[in-house]
């Protein structure tokens, strides 16, 4: 397949580095010249728990670079981004080109379809770790799985191919109909994990160090999968806390994609995860007092960096 990533951090740049070297014609769309500057002149080194090597063969480039019509584009801008990034690529939007949306929280599926057709689109969840270690060097230690569905719950010939294709970069990837609850669970995850590693500076696996961690990782989760039921969506909180348990188990050194903004200085995704969550709890009368007390904390973080020139890192290391 021609494949494009739109948004070759971290998670984007594994994606892609996996599918190259699966076979398939992967380019990298982002705007980190560094980054793409690296890919391109040495290829992007990827550590896994299985080999430390480097990928070659894909190209990396600006969005407005490039020219050729993927067969699927694969979304992983941050949910804030969507809509700009979106409008970014229109030029790369063929007639038949499939979009994979694989991002954290909620609301991108909605804005994607804006500029392509339900029927041509495709949601999922994925609980993949990957750090950006630096330009062109990306490392992901642990396993994950992917679900998916398309867009309009109906079983489509590209559904098969697409789970197909990343299944056999050892993506562990599978269709999944029901693939609401777990984007609702995998919100629940991240409401979790990322703004209590963002605001204490921790990797996942600290968060283990004292019970305290993992009591409070659960009590998110709670509240998320509450509101999910609120909306109708039938989700399990065993998988969720199996998830989280794994994470802190296995995911060592992991810092997730909003502790990694923090300490770069960077706007996070936190009102498109708990943020998200928050309002819909609201509109459901459904009490969320952690979920909502760990947005204000990131926020208070964001706002003092741009706000005041401040340093953005955590209060806690």
């Amino acid at each position: 397949m021609k494949i494009a990533i739109l948004g070759a951090g971290a998670m984007g740049s594994l994606f892609g580095a996996r599918l190259a070297e699966a076979g398939h014609d992967v380019t990298l769309l982002d705007i980190n010249a560094a980054h793409l500057d690296a890919i391109r002149r040495h290829g992007l080194r990827l550590q896994t728990d299985e080999a430390d090597r480097r990928v070659q063969g894909m190209q990396a480039m600006r969005p407005e670079q490039a020219g050729a019509i993927p067969d699927l584009l694969i979304v992983f801008t941050k949910t804030m981004h969507t809509r700009a990034a979106m409008a970014g690529v229109r030029h790369l939007l063929g007639p038949e080109t499939i979009v994979l949306t694989l991002q954290n929280g909620l609301g991108s599926v909605e804005t994607i379809c804006e500029f392509v057709p339900a029927q041509r689109v495709l949601i999922g969840i994925t609980t993949w770790p990957a750090d950006l270690v630096g330009p062109g060097h990306v490392q992901s230690h642990g396993e994950g799985v992917i679900r998916m569905m398309s867009a309009d719950g109906v079983d489509r010939p590209a559904v098969a191919g697409t789970v197909a294709a990343l299944d056999r970069a050892g993506m562990h990837c599978k269709a999944d109909a029901d693939v609401w609850a777990a984007i609702w669970e995998k919100v629940a995850f991240n409401a979790a994990l990322n703004p209590l590693c963002a605001v204490t500076g921790s990797t996942v696996d600290q968060l283990g160090s004292i019970p305290d961690g993992p009591a409070l990782a659960f009590a998110v989760v709670g509240e998320v999968l509450a509101v999910a039921r609120s909306h109708g969506v039938a989700v399990d909180a065993d998988k969720v806390g199996a998830s989280v348990l794994h994470a802190i188990e296995l995911h060592i050194g992991h810092k997730p994609s909003m502790l990694q903004d923090i300490l770069a200085a960077r706007c996070t995704e936190i009102d498109a995860i708990n943020g998200a969550v928050v309002a819909a709890a609201r509109r459901h009368g459904v009490p969320v007092p952690c979920t909502e007390a760990l947005m204000q904390l990131v926020r208070l973080i964001e706002t003092r960096a741009a706000g005041h020139g401040l340093d953005a890192s955590p209060v806690l290391h």
